[in-house]
């Protein structure tokens, strides 16, 4: 291949891996077309490219890990004899495990991170039309009903992330084009928060400070710019208060109604309303990784078995109408039982360790890499506490998409660095 059709293969592919968060998020039947160059492309090259099979051995603990969680529940159904439909969601991380492979190639990472950034302003600008001009309360995207409401806020979270990272670590680059980039970033950021928040899912909102916290810090010690860090935090502070207050107060009052729930919840009396529920859905899930702590009640059961338990008159009715527990190591522990949840902590743990081993590397586009595998990660870890994240394509595809992209990147980029630093 000359280089000039070279470099329009490069571009070409560059702009389908930019364009995957928005596909993830979208309905869009033709979407598959670009899955599928993409998936063509990284079979290729892992079967005629040594450089593409080095970058995944270096990344081995992550692919093993996210290896993990697809063989299992395919043992777990085999073993429960269920239908292969409950195998739908797990087997989409085959199909990343190959698409990353497209990651080991020089792409221009500026175009993806623009991608990814503009992404955000658009579901943000969704969510703003939703929310004040067609007057929903809660916005949801374009990918469901008010059902998504959360996982579009995690969508939008996790790209503000991405382009908050940008924003920190500017390209290096003309200066004209190096600040409108940043500007766009910067855009990204905040209209990634701003349509999250005007979601109103408490879950995600309360896991996007940690982490965001978490950046920032990292930033300041790595940079040494105490004060400029310190201001970037009194912005976010004060744009999400007077974010808030353009609501309002209604994200204020569901914060608030969290502890009157919790104060009030009795199983059998009151158990109605979203946080009564989760409670009620989190104590029946308990109860299933007691009665099924080796293999659990199946995957894709937790419904059949709550349903069970209403009959029975061990859980209040209320439950009834929900196929998840909203906590996805809860549902990973009553569905998959002790080895299930041990996927889920590894799923998340191995990448984890992953990400931050590499972060210590001093070629700045490593690092940078290792930050935005961190915030994936984090962000996800803390959402599954109150939610599932796996349980719907679009959460899902986005998390295996990026982690594993990331870390076939990171290999593809350190391996040359590590043997100039042991050589």
């Amino acid at each position: 291949m000359n280089e000039k059709l070279r470099a329009c293969w490069l571009g070409l592919l560059s702009l389908l891996v930019a364009l995957m968060p928005l596909s993830f998020a979208i309905r869009w039947h033709d979407k598959v077309l670009p899955m599928a160059v993409l998936l063509l492309t990284g079979l290729g090259l892992l079967l005629g490219r040594a450089a593409t099979r080095s970058s995944y051995r270096h990344a081995w603990p992550v692919l093993i890990a996210c290896g993990l969680g697809l063989l299992y529940p395919a043992l777990n159904i085999l073993g429960h004899a269920l239908g292969w439909s409950a195998f739908d969601m797990p087997s989409h991380i085959l199909l990343f495990m190959v698409t990353a492979a497209v990651f080991s190639l020089p792409l221009r990472m500026r175009w993806v991170w623009l991608g990814f950034s503009l992404t955000a302003i658009l579901l943000g600008s969704v969510c703003i039309v939703q929310h004040f001009v067609q007057g929903i309360d809660r916005a949801y995207g374009l990918n469901g009903g008010d059902w998504g409401a959360i996982e579009f806020a995690m969508v939008m979270l996790t790209l503000s992330l991405m382009s908050l990272l940008q924003v920190l670590y500017p390209t290096a680059g003309h200066s004209a084009s190096r600040y409108l980039e940043t500007g766009v970033h910067g855009v990204g950021a905040v209209l990634g928060m701003y349509g999250a928040l005007l979601t109103q899912s408490r879950g995600p909102l309360l896991a996007f400070v940690p982490v965001l916290l978490l950046l920032v810090l990292i930033y300041a010690r790595r940079t040494r710019r105490w004060r400029q860090s310190l201001a970037l935090m009194g912005a976010i502070v004060a744009g999400g208060v007077l974010a808030a207050v353009s609501m309002h107060g209604a994200v204020m009052n569901r914060l608030a109604a969290v502890q009157t729930e919790l104060s009030s919840y009795n199983h059998q009396t009151d158990a109605q309303g979203a946080v009564r529920e989760r409670l009620e859905m989190w104590r029946t899930a308990r109860q299933a990784f007691e009665d099924h702590p080796l293999a659990g009640v199946g995957i894709d059961q937790f419904g059949g078995y709550v349903r069970q338990q209403v009959a029975a008159g061990h859980a209040n009715p209320v439950i009834e109408k929900y196929e998840h527990p909203h906590s996805e190591y809860l549902e990973a522990a009553a569905t998959g039982g002790l080895p299930g949840l041990l996927v889920l902590l590894l799923v998340f743990g191995v990448p984890l360790g992953y990400f931050a081993r590499q972060a210590q590397l001093t070629k700045d586009a490593v690092p940078v890499l290792a930050y935005a595998g961190i915030a994936v990660v984090v962000m996800y870890a803390l959402c599954a506490l109150s939610d599932n994240v796996f349980y719907r394509a679009m959460p899902h595809s986005l998390y295996f998409f990026l982690v594993l992209g990331f870390a076939v990147s990171i290999g593809h980029l350190a391996r040359p660095q590590e043997a100039a630093q042991h050589g």
